[in-house]
């Protein structure tokens, strides 16, 4: 990122839980517009990729100092546009017939209104029409006007995590856990012991 941003001030924060309410009791009108700018550009990039087009999606993002962190992908992408490895990721990944629905997202305001930082959770229905599958993902976007068009300077999108052990289920698997080593100290054998 470059130091202009690391030395921006949020001026404001929206969280929704549900993105289909457009308003909200003690909302700010200014906050409110810019939330409903940031799920337009979702919606437009979403768009972008029912086109099947990996070029059309790619020149949604800034050309230089791009940070891309694909959900489905190794690479730290740092270039977006036409010809780049944007381009060659969604090369793959509108094959996947993706289609995403926000599920909870808020909105950081940065630069007088020409960024913002866009994050929250969404479900990709993946795969053939007849046999769709659901990811559910978090996502984090940051949009900066660039020449007065929206362009995506940073997109992270990773998989949820699984859901942790219950506390009973982490106990019994460190009962069995203890047994197995408690077990092996018996054997008075430290090969058995090391396994």
């Amino acid at each position: 990122p470059n130091a202009h941003y690391s030395q921006t001030v949020r001026c404001c924060v929206l969280r929704a839980r549900a993105p289909t309410r457009r308003t909200r009791e003690g909302v700010q009108p200014a906050a409110q517009k810019m939330l409903d700018q940031a799920r337009a550009n979702f919606k437009r990039w979403n768009d972008a990729l029912q086109t099947k087009n990996p070029q059309t999606v790619a020149d949604m993002y800034v050309s230089e100092e791009l940070s891309f962190l694909p959900t489905v992908s190794p690479q730290h992408i740092k270039a977006g546009g036409a010809g780049s490895k944007t381009e060659d990721y969604f090369i793959e990944f509108v094959k996947k017939n993706p289609f995403g629905t926000i599920i909870d997202d808020s909105v950081q305001v940065f630069n007088g209104g020409d960024a913002y930082l866009h994050s929250g959770l969404y479900t990709f229905e993946l795969g053939p029409v007849d046999a769709r599958t659901p990811v559910e993902a978090r996502f984090s976007y940051v949009w900066k006007k660039v020449a007065g068009d929206w362009k995506i300077s940073h997109h992270h999108s990773s998989v949820m995590p699984a859901s942790a052990p219950s506390h009973e289920e982490m106990l019994a698997t460190a009962h069995a856990n203890f047994k197995t080593w408690n077990d092996a100290l018996q054997t008075k054998d430290a090969k058995n012991v090391a396994k």
